[in-house]
């Protein structure tokens, strides 16, 4: 057996980098929309910020990747940070819809100049005996910022709005320090090629047809309600859900330790769980990823895929029900899409590779932003759907109709592959 190379220092520098990130990251994203509406602005207002978040988060990476192959991965994670920062110090002077929407993009502009560079720093000091592994770590070590972040920003704006974007702007100012004394740029071979030329390659793959529609028909059918599901759960749960009753349910089970960690007392002294503390699923693929992966990786691509969509469209449902029934069954319906989740986001990302000739594999999830973007950009529409659900008292028919959206969206994708037939995975 191969005696695995040892991670050198940088690698672990990164990920330390990559916690703090993500804890910056999602602590502000994850309690938005409970932010924006207790502010008094509207579910279509809402979304149209969010949209426009999510497109610019997933569309600069492709500048901000090949600045980095030019001038450097420490140089571009600076200047990400010194974009970052004055951006989320911004959130504590500005309360018109202006402000916080310019913030926000400001916010998405710097997350997306520094989106690409841990994952290229992981790729860059990594090697066949330990990338598995490698990435393993990075992958958790996303998750585990995407859990603490919301958990303490939770927190924090229980007393004040301000001190959950203070704590969000601390991590970054710890990210520069780290990075200007620690972080050591990693050997590899530069690339030299422009972003006119990166942008010319990718429109080359763009001119397989068959491969585009396929990437289209990702962002309306997969990301896009995957993204509806991170803009929506925490304001659903929030505003939609009995907290008091969740709050029981918890301390039942947990304790009132946790209970009351996860929650805030009203003016009568009743607690109520906060919404972003338990809505999302960092924690779920933390402590099952590998045994998801480990079962998902025996079976065909696209019907592992397709299973996916059908576990995260049972748990929409799940969800809906849990404005009209019980409110302890939320964590149900989340488990149940972190573990589609799982099965399907992986996978599909894993065939996208795979499909490619081993040379252009960057190529094509260079590519794949597209459908990542049309998720992101059309994901605001059920924010404003959910507005009026909840205005007519069904605030539960979002989740029904993301439901019904992914399972109309394995139809679609099982009739392409049908007509158009699927793409052949190489072997390397």
């Amino acid at each position: 057996m191969t005696q695995r190379t040892s991670f050198p220092p940088v690698f672990w520098v990164a990920n330390c980098i990559e916690v703090l990130e993500r804890f910056a990251y999602y602590g502000i994203y994850f309690g938005f929309g409970i932010y924006l509406t207790q502010l008094g602005y509207s579910r279509d207002q809402l979304g149209i910020i969010q949209s426009l978040f999510l497109l610019v988060s997933y569309t600069v990476p492709i500048v901000s990747g090949t600045m980095a192959d030019k001038y450097g991965f420490k140089r571009v994670l600076i200047v990400s940070y010194l974009a970052y920062l004055p951006s989320i110090l911004l959130m504590l002077a500005t309360e018109s819809f202006t402000g916080i929407a310019t913030t926000m993009l400001l916010i998405a502009f710097a997350a997306g100049m520094f989106k690409p560079l841990i994952s290229a720093t992981v790729r860059a000091v990594t090697d066949g005996t330990n990338k598995t592994l490698g990435f393993g770590i990075f992958y958790a070590m996303v998750n585990v910022g995407g859990t603490v972040g919301p958990l303490v920003a939770g927190k924090l704006r229980a007393i004040s709005w301000h001190y959950a974007f203070i704590a969000s702007g601390a991590a970054i100012v710890v990210m520069l320090l780290v990075t200007v004394f620690f972080y050591r740029e990693p050997e590899r071979e530069r690339e030299p090629k422009g972003l006119g030329e990166k942008l010319a390659e990718i429109g080359t793959v763009l001119s397989d047809v068959k491969f585009t529609v396929f990437l289209v028909l990702l962002g309306f059918f997969f990301w896009l309600p995957f993204w509806s599901f991170f803009n929506l759960c925490a304001l659903y749960v929030d505003a939609s859900v009995d907290t008091a009753q969740l709050y029981e349910s918890i301390r039942g089970v947990l304790g009132s330790g946790v209970a009351n960690f996860l929650s805030h007392a009203d003016e009568n002294g009743v607690r109520h769980i906060l919404g972003e503390t338990i809505s999302h699923t960092g924690w779920i693929i933390i402590v099952f990823q590998l045994f998801v992966s480990r079962t998902a990786e025996r079976f065909r691509a696209m019907p592992t895929f397709y299973a996916g969509l059908a576990i995260a469209a049972a748990g929409f449902v799940v969800l809906g029900n849990a404005s009209s029934g019980s409110a302890a069954i939320v964590f149900l319906g989340i488990f149940l899409f972190a573990v589609g989740e799982m099965i399907a986001s992986p996978r599909i990302q894993e065939y996208i590779t795979w499909m490619a000739p081993k040379e252009k594999a960057g190529l094509y999830m260079g590519a794949n932003f597209l459908s990542t973007a049309i998720g992101g950009l059309t994901s605001g529409l059920y924010t404003s759907l959910y507005g009026r659900y909840d205005s007519g008292g069904h605030p539960g028919y979002v989740w029904y109709t993301l439901a019904a959206h992914m399972i109309l969206g394995i139809v679609v994708l099982a009739v392409f592959t049908r007509v158009a037939g699927e793409f052949e995975e190489r072997s390397s």
